[in-house]
Protein backbone atom coordinates (compact mmCIF):
# COMPACT_ATOMS: atom_id res chain seq x y z
CA UNK A 1 0.00 0.00 0.00
CA UNK A 2 1.14 3.37 -0.96
CA UNK A 3 0.75 6.28 1.35
CA UNK A 4 -0.10 9.65 0.18
CA UNK A 5 -0.23 13.09 1.13
CA UNK A 6 -2.01 15.97 -1.40
CA UNK A 7 -1.06 19.17 -1.36
CA UNK A 8 -3.96 21.11 -2.31
CA UNK A 9 -6.15 18.48 -2.23
CA UNK A 10 -9.28 20.71 -2.95
CA UNK A 11 -7.67 21.73 -6.08
CA UNK A 12 -8.64 20.04 -9.55
CA UNK A 13 -5.73 18.01 -9.11
CA UNK A 14 -6.03 17.44 -5.82
CA UNK A 15 -10.03 16.38 -6.08
CA UNK A 16 -9.04 14.01 -9.19
CA UNK A 17 -6.74 12.17 -7.12
CA UNK A 18 -9.00 11.44 -4.34
CA UNK A 19 -11.46 9.84 -6.39
CA UNK A 20 -8.53 7.18 -7.88
CA UNK A 21 -7.75 6.77 -4.19
CA UNK A 22 -11.56 6.24 -3.81
CA UNK A 23 -11.56 3.47 -6.10
CA UNK A 24 -8.68 2.00 -4.98
CA UNK A 25 -8.76 1.83 -1.17
CA UNK A 26 -6.54 -1.35 -0.78
CA UNK A 27 -3.62 0.58 -2.82
CA UNK A 28 -3.63 4.13 -1.55
CA UNK A 29 -3.79 5.53 2.38
CA UNK A 30 -4.12 9.63 2.59
CA UNK A 31 -1.76 10.10 5.34
CA UNK A 32 -1.83 14.22 5.31
CA UNK A 33 -3.98 16.71 3.26
CA UNK A 34 -3.42 20.33 2.72
CA UNK A 35 -5.75 23.20 1.33
CA UNK A 36 -6.47 26.73 0.69
CA UNK A 37 -9.85 28.43 1.56
CA UNK A 38 -12.26 26.07 0.64
CA UNK A 39 -12.94 24.64 4.49
CA UNK A 40 -15.76 22.98 3.35
CA UNK A 41 -14.41 20.42 0.96
CA UNK A 42 -11.53 19.70 3.13
CA UNK A 43 -13.74 18.80 5.93
CA UNK A 44 -15.56 16.06 4.05
CA UNK A 45 -12.24 15.08 2.59
CA UNK A 46 -11.04 14.66 6.37
CA UNK A 47 -14.46 12.32 6.74
CA UNK A 48 -13.68 10.40 3.95
CA UNK A 49 -10.27 9.39 4.16
CA UNK A 50 -9.33 9.70 7.80
CA UNK A 51 -6.05 11.74 7.09
CA UNK A 52 -3.30 11.90 10.09
CA UNK A 53 -2.74 14.89 9.59
CA UNK A 54 -3.53 18.30 7.50
CA UNK A 55 -1.91 22.13 6.86
CA UNK A 56 -4.07 25.57 5.88
CA UNK A 57 -2.08 27.83 4.41
CA UNK A 58 -3.75 30.94 6.05
CA UNK A 59 -3.84 31.36 9.64
CA UNK A 60 -7.54 33.27 9.52
CA UNK A 61 -8.82 30.15 7.95
CA UNK A 62 -6.94 27.63 10.45
CA UNK A 63 -8.50 29.62 13.06
CA UNK A 64 -12.02 29.45 11.86
CA UNK A 65 -11.22 25.53 10.36
CA UNK A 66 -10.16 24.84 14.40
CA UNK A 67 -13.39 26.50 15.81
CA UNK A 68 -15.57 25.01 13.52
CA UNK A 69 -14.05 21.59 13.15
CA UNK A 70 -15.32 18.77 15.79
CA UNK A 71 -13.71 15.44 14.55
CA UNK A 72 -11.22 13.22 15.45
CA UNK A 73 -8.81 14.15 18.43
CA UNK A 74 -5.79 12.30 16.65
CA UNK A 75 -5.96 14.60 13.67
CA UNK A 76 -2.79 17.20 13.59
CA UNK A 77 -3.96 20.51 12.03
CA UNK A 78 -0.91 22.77 11.27
CA UNK A 79 -0.47 26.28 9.40
CA UNK A 80 0.98 28.32 6.84
CA UNK A 81 4.29 27.23 4.91
CA UNK A 82 5.73 24.93 7.20
CA UNK A 83 2.81 23.61 8.56
CA UNK A 84 2.06 22.41 4.98
CA UNK A 85 5.97 21.83 4.27
CA UNK A 86 5.59 19.26 7.52
CA UNK A 87 3.18 17.14 5.68
CA UNK A 88 5.53 16.91 2.37
CA UNK A 89 8.07 15.46 4.72
CA UNK A 90 5.94 13.28 6.69
CA UNK A 91 7.86 10.60 7.80
CA UNK A 92 5.08 8.00 6.67
CA UNK A 93 4.44 9.27 3.41
CA UNK A 94 5.68 7.57 0.32
CA UNK A 95 4.37 9.43 -2.53
CA UNK A 96 3.47 13.53 -2.09
CA UNK A 97 1.18 15.09 -4.64
CA UNK A 98 2.56 18.67 -5.15
CA UNK A 99 -0.74 20.54 -6.53
CA UNK A 100 -0.57 23.47 -4.77
CA UNK A 101 -0.87 26.16 -8.07
CA UNK A 102 1.67 28.85 -8.41
CA UNK A 103 4.69 29.58 -6.77
CA UNK A 104 3.07 29.33 -3.01
CA UNK A 105 3.70 25.15 -3.84
CA UNK A 106 7.79 25.69 -4.31
CA UNK A 107 8.92 25.58 -0.45
CA UNK A 108 6.64 22.50 0.25
CA UNK A 109 7.97 20.73 -3.08
CA UNK A 110 11.43 21.52 -2.18
CA UNK A 111 10.43 20.36 1.55
CA UNK A 112 9.53 16.73 -0.18
CA UNK A 113 12.72 16.12 -2.14
CA UNK A 114 14.90 17.09 0.61
CA UNK A 115 12.90 14.29 2.24
CA UNK A 116 13.27 11.86 -0.18
CA UNK A 117 9.80 11.25 -1.29
CA UNK A 118 8.63 10.53 -4.70
CA UNK A 119 7.08 13.79 -5.42
CA UNK A 120 4.21 13.64 -8.29
CA UNK A 121 4.88 16.73 -9.64
CA UNK A 122 1.47 18.71 -11.21
CA UNK A 123 2.84 22.75 -9.58
CA UNK A 124 5.35 23.75 -12.36
CA UNK A 125 6.25 26.68 -11.02
CA UNK A 126 8.61 24.80 -8.73
CA UNK A 127 10.95 23.68 -11.67
CA UNK A 128 10.09 27.12 -13.57
CA UNK A 129 11.25 29.28 -10.80
CA UNK A 130 14.04 26.51 -9.65
CA UNK A 131 14.96 24.11 -11.75
CA UNK A 132 18.38 23.47 -11.49
CA UNK A 133 18.27 23.66 -8.05
CA UNK A 134 15.19 21.08 -8.12
CA UNK A 135 17.31 18.59 -10.06
CA UNK A 136 20.06 18.96 -8.07
CA UNK A 137 18.01 18.48 -4.73
CA UNK A 138 16.62 15.50 -6.27
CA UNK A 139 19.45 13.72 -7.26
CA UNK A 140 21.29 14.78 -3.94
CA UNK A 141 18.44 13.52 -2.15
CA UNK A 142 17.49 10.31 -3.60
CA UNK A 143 13.91 11.91 -4.47
CA UNK A 144 12.03 10.62 -7.48
CA UNK A 145 10.09 13.29 -9.74
CA UNK A 146 7.49 12.02 -11.35
CA UNK A 147 5.34 14.57 -13.77
CA UNK A 148 1.34 14.98 -13.72
CA UNK A 149 0.65 17.88 -16.19
CA UNK A 150 -0.92 15.70 -19.05
CA UNK A 151 2.05 16.33 -21.72
CA UNK A 152 5.10 15.78 -19.20
CA UNK A 153 3.47 12.92 -18.22
CA UNK A 154 2.92 11.82 -22.11
CA UNK A 155 6.42 12.43 -22.38
CA UNK A 156 7.64 10.68 -19.58
CA UNK A 157 5.51 8.03 -21.15
CA UNK A 158 6.51 8.01 -24.72
CA UNK A 159 10.37 8.08 -23.20
CA UNK A 160 10.66 5.04 -21.10
CA UNK A 161 12.69 2.51 -22.46
CA UNK A 162 15.18 5.13 -24.91
CA UNK A 163 18.38 6.35 -24.50
CA UNK A 164 18.50 10.34 -24.71
CA UNK A 165 20.83 10.17 -27.45
CA UNK A 166 18.31 8.48 -29.76
CA UNK A 167 15.95 11.58 -29.60
CA UNK A 168 15.62 14.48 -31.67
CA UNK A 169 13.10 16.58 -30.26
CA UNK A 170 9.96 16.51 -27.93
CA UNK A 171 6.12 18.23 -28.78
CA UNK A 172 4.33 19.46 -26.23
CA UNK A 173 0.44 20.07 -27.09
CA UNK A 174 -2.12 22.69 -26.47
CA UNK A 175 -5.70 22.79 -26.93
CA UNK A 176 -5.27 26.34 -27.96
CA UNK A 177 -7.29 27.53 -25.00
CA UNK A 178 -10.91 29.43 -25.96
CA UNK A 179 -9.63 32.26 -28.52
CA UNK A 180 -7.91 29.91 -30.90
CA UNK A 181 -8.10 31.54 -34.28
CA UNK A 182 -8.90 35.14 -32.83
CA UNK A 183 -6.95 38.33 -33.62
CA UNK A 184 -5.73 40.33 -31.29
CA UNK A 185 -7.97 42.71 -32.10
CA UNK A 186 -10.55 40.49 -31.39
CA UNK A 187 -9.07 40.05 -28.33
CA UNK A 188 -9.27 43.98 -26.88
CA UNK A 189 -12.37 43.76 -24.64
CA UNK A 190 -12.78 39.80 -24.04
CA UNK A 191 -14.09 39.41 -20.32
CA UNK A 192 -12.47 36.58 -17.75
CA UNK A 193 -15.46 35.09 -17.70
CA UNK A 194 -14.93 34.46 -22.07
CA UNK A 195 -11.23 33.43 -20.97
CA UNK A 196 -12.67 31.18 -18.25
CA UNK A 197 -14.58 29.61 -21.02
CA UNK A 198 -11.81 26.34 -21.59
CA UNK A 199 -13.33 24.06 -24.54
CA UNK A 200 -11.41 21.15 -23.33
CA UNK A 201 -9.98 20.37 -19.84
CA UNK A 202 -11.90 21.71 -16.48
CA UNK A 203 -8.92 23.28 -14.28
CA UNK A 204 -8.47 26.13 -12.00
CA UNK A 205 -8.93 29.98 -12.92
CA UNK A 206 -5.56 30.59 -12.54
CA UNK A 207 -4.13 27.81 -15.08
CA UNK A 208 -7.21 28.59 -17.28
CA UNK A 209 -6.23 31.85 -17.80
CA UNK A 210 -2.57 30.74 -18.39
CA UNK A 211 -4.17 28.58 -21.21
CA UNK A 212 -6.13 31.17 -22.62
CA UNK A 213 -2.61 33.54 -22.70
CA UNK A 214 -0.56 30.54 -24.27
CA UNK A 215 1.53 30.98 -20.92
CA UNK A 216 0.63 28.00 -19.84
CA UNK A 217 2.29 26.05 -22.49
CA UNK A 218 5.17 28.67 -22.12
CA UNK A 219 5.68 27.50 -18.51
CA UNK A 220 5.28 23.80 -19.85
CA UNK A 221 8.10 24.53 -22.08
CA UNK A 222 10.33 25.45 -19.16
CA UNK A 223 9.65 22.82 -17.02
CA UNK A 224 10.06 20.27 -20.12
CA UNK A 225 13.61 21.79 -20.16
CA UNK A 226 14.55 21.02 -16.61
CA UNK A 227 12.58 17.75 -16.18
CA UNK A 228 13.93 16.57 -19.28
CA UNK A 229 17.39 18.08 -19.47
CA UNK A 230 16.73 19.34 -23.16
CA UNK A 231 17.53 22.65 -24.68
CA UNK A 232 15.10 24.73 -25.90
CA UNK A 233 15.88 23.96 -29.75
CA UNK A 234 14.31 20.49 -28.95
CA UNK A 235 10.95 21.40 -27.24
CA UNK A 236 8.53 22.93 -29.72
CA UNK A 237 5.01 23.52 -29.08
CA UNK A 238 2.00 22.34 -31.40
CA UNK A 239 -1.73 23.65 -30.98
CA UNK A 240 -3.89 20.14 -30.85
CA UNK A 241 -7.49 21.68 -30.71
CA UNK A 242 -8.63 17.97 -30.07
CA UNK A 243 -6.48 17.40 -27.27
CA UNK A 244 -6.51 13.89 -27.77
CA UNK A 245 -2.49 13.49 -28.66
CA UNK A 246 -0.83 14.69 -25.27
CA UNK A 247 2.18 14.80 -26.74
CA UNK A 248 4.70 13.58 -29.20
CA UNK A 249 8.44 12.61 -29.31
CA UNK A 250 10.43 12.79 -32.08
CA UNK A 251 13.61 10.24 -32.70
CA UNK A 252 16.32 10.64 -34.93
CA UNK A 253 15.59 8.52 -37.37
CA UNK A 254 12.45 10.16 -38.54
CA UNK A 255 10.08 7.79 -36.53
CA UNK A 256 7.24 9.34 -33.61
CA UNK A 257 6.06 8.61 -30.39
CA UNK A 258 2.82 9.39 -28.95
CA UNK A 259 0.28 9.05 -26.01
CA UNK A 260 -2.67 9.42 -26.27
CA UNK A 261 -6.22 9.04 -24.24
CA UNK A 262 -9.65 11.11 -23.77
CA UNK A 263 -8.73 14.54 -21.72
CA UNK A 264 -8.90 13.33 -18.14
CA UNK A 265 -6.37 14.76 -15.37
CA UNK A 266 -7.12 11.21 -13.63
CA UNK A 267 -5.32 9.71 -16.33
CA UNK A 268 -1.39 11.08 -15.42
CA UNK A 269 -2.25 11.43 -11.94
CA UNK A 270 -3.08 7.50 -11.72
CA UNK A 271 0.53 6.35 -13.72
CA UNK A 272 1.77 8.89 -11.62
CA UNK A 273 0.68 7.70 -7.96
CA UNK A 274 0.72 3.38 -9.52
CA UNK A 275 4.11 4.24 -11.52
CA UNK A 276 5.62 1.90 -13.38
CA UNK A 277 2.09 -0.45 -12.93
CA UNK A 278 -1.15 1.28 -14.54
CA UNK A 279 -4.45 1.19 -13.10
CA UNK A 280 -7.43 -0.48 -14.72
CA UNK A 281 -10.59 1.73 -16.08
CA UNK A 282 -9.43 5.08 -15.05
CA UNK A 283 -10.31 7.00 -18.59
CA UNK A 284 -13.06 6.15 -20.44
CA UNK A 285 -11.64 4.90 -23.79
CA UNK A 286 -11.53 6.17 -27.68
CA UNK A 287 -14.18 5.38 -29.77
CA UNK A 288 -11.62 4.99 -32.68
CA UNK A 289 -14.80 4.87 -35.13
CA UNK A 290 -16.81 7.90 -34.33
CA UNK A 291 -12.84 10.07 -33.58
CA UNK A 292 -13.08 12.84 -36.04
CA UNK A 293 -9.79 14.27 -37.71
CA UNK A 294 -6.64 15.24 -35.43
CA UNK A 295 -5.64 18.59 -36.56
CA UNK A 296 -2.30 20.28 -35.93
CA UNK A 297 -1.21 23.83 -36.26
CA UNK A 298 1.45 26.05 -35.16
CA UNK A 299 0.73 28.61 -32.28
CA UNK A 300 -0.02 32.37 -33.43
CA UNK A 301 2.62 33.93 -31.13
CA UNK A 302 2.15 37.37 -32.42
CA UNK A 303 -1.45 37.55 -31.19
CA UNK A 304 -0.16 35.04 -27.99
CA UNK A 305 3.00 36.16 -27.43
CA UNK A 306 3.56 35.05 -23.53
CA UNK A 307 4.98 31.98 -25.36
CA UNK A 308 7.53 33.68 -26.84
CA UNK A 309 8.66 35.08 -23.33
CA UNK A 310 8.97 31.92 -21.81
CA UNK A 311 11.41 31.19 -24.23
CA UNK A 312 13.11 34.14 -23.46
CA UNK A 313 13.12 33.30 -20.21
CA UNK A 314 14.74 29.77 -20.71
CA UNK A 315 17.78 31.19 -23.23
CA UNK A 316 18.16 34.43 -20.05
CA UNK A 317 18.11 31.50 -17.74
CA UNK A 318 19.21 32.08 -14.09
CA UNK A 319 16.45 34.12 -12.27
CA UNK A 320 14.59 35.22 -15.36
CA UNK A 321 12.14 31.96 -15.15
CA UNK A 322 10.91 33.19 -11.40
CA UNK A 323 10.57 36.99 -12.93
CA UNK A 324 8.34 35.52 -15.47
CA UNK A 325 6.12 33.44 -13.26
CA UNK A 326 6.12 36.70 -10.36
CA UNK A 327 5.05 38.94 -12.82
CA UNK A 328 2.29 36.27 -14.42
CA UNK A 329 0.67 35.40 -11.35
CA UNK A 330 0.13 39.23 -10.49
CA UNK A 331 -1.11 40.16 -14.20
CA UNK A 332 -3.22 36.68 -14.39
CA UNK A 333 -5.01 38.01 -10.55
CA UNK A 334 -5.50 41.58 -11.96
CA UNK A 335 -7.04 40.41 -15.20
CA UNK A 336 -9.37 38.27 -13.20
CA UNK A 337 -10.53 41.10 -10.61
CA UNK A 338 -10.61 43.54 -14.24
CA UNK A 339 -7.81 45.68 -13.84
CA UNK A 340 -6.35 44.75 -16.89
CA UNK A 341 -7.21 43.93 -20.17
CA UNK A 342 -6.25 40.49 -21.99
CA UNK A 343 -3.95 42.41 -24.48
CA UNK A 344 -2.07 44.12 -21.54
CA UNK A 345 -1.07 41.05 -20.00
CA UNK A 346 1.77 39.71 -21.87
CA UNK A 347 2.50 43.85 -22.24
CA UNK A 348 3.44 44.43 -18.45
CA UNK A 349 5.32 40.71 -18.40
CA UNK A 350 7.55 42.32 -20.97
CA UNK A 351 8.50 45.35 -19.49
CA UNK A 352 8.86 43.21 -16.17
CA UNK A 353 11.40 40.99 -17.47
CA UNK A 354 13.15 44.01 -19.41
CA UNK A 355 13.74 45.90 -16.44
CA UNK A 356 15.34 42.49 -14.45
CA UNK A 357 19.10 42.56 -13.74
CA UNK A 358 19.50 38.79 -14.30
CA UNK A 359 21.37 36.97 -11.26
CA UNK A 360 22.33 33.22 -11.18
CA UNK A 361 19.63 31.12 -9.65
CA UNK A 362 21.85 29.45 -7.62
CA UNK A 363 20.19 29.23 -4.12
CA UNK A 364 16.89 29.76 -2.83
CA UNK A 365 17.12 33.19 -1.25
CA UNK A 366 17.52 34.93 -4.64
CA UNK A 367 15.05 33.01 -6.54
CA UNK A 368 12.74 34.18 -3.66
CA UNK A 369 13.58 38.02 -4.02
CA UNK A 370 13.50 37.70 -7.64
CA UNK A 371 10.01 36.97 -6.98
CA UNK A 372 9.81 39.16 -4.59
CA UNK A 373 10.96 42.25 -6.37
CA UNK A 374 9.15 40.85 -10.05
CA UNK A 375 6.11 41.08 -8.10
CA UNK A 376 6.07 44.79 -6.85
CA UNK A 377 8.09 45.77 -10.07
CA UNK A 378 4.55 44.22 -11.32
CA UNK A 379 2.29 46.25 -9.18
CA UNK A 380 4.28 49.44 -9.91
CA UNK A 381 3.70 49.00 -13.93
CA UNK A 382 0.33 48.59 -14.10
CA UNK A 383 0.13 51.60 -12.01
CA UNK A 384 1.11 53.48 -14.84
CA UNK A 385 -1.54 52.06 -17.31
Amino acid sequence: MKRLAILGSTGSIGSNALKIVSHYPERFKIIGLTAGRNINLLMKQIETFQPEVIAISDKAIYDKFKDSFHGSQDLEVLYGVDGISMVARHPQTDIVISAIVGSAGLLPTVAAIKAGKTVALANKETLVMAGNLIMLDVGKNGATLIPIDSEHSAIFQCLRGYEKNSLKKIILTASGGPFLGRTAKALENVSPEDALQHPRWSMGKKVTIDSATLMNKGLEVIEAHYLFDLPPEQIDVLIHPQSVIHSIVEFRDGSYIAQLSRPDMKGPIAYALSYPERLQDIVEPIDWERLSGLTFQKPDRRTFPCLSLAYSAIKAGGTMPAVLNAANEVVVKAFLDGNISFNNVPVVIRKVMDSHKLQPADNLEVILEADRWAREKTHEEMGRR
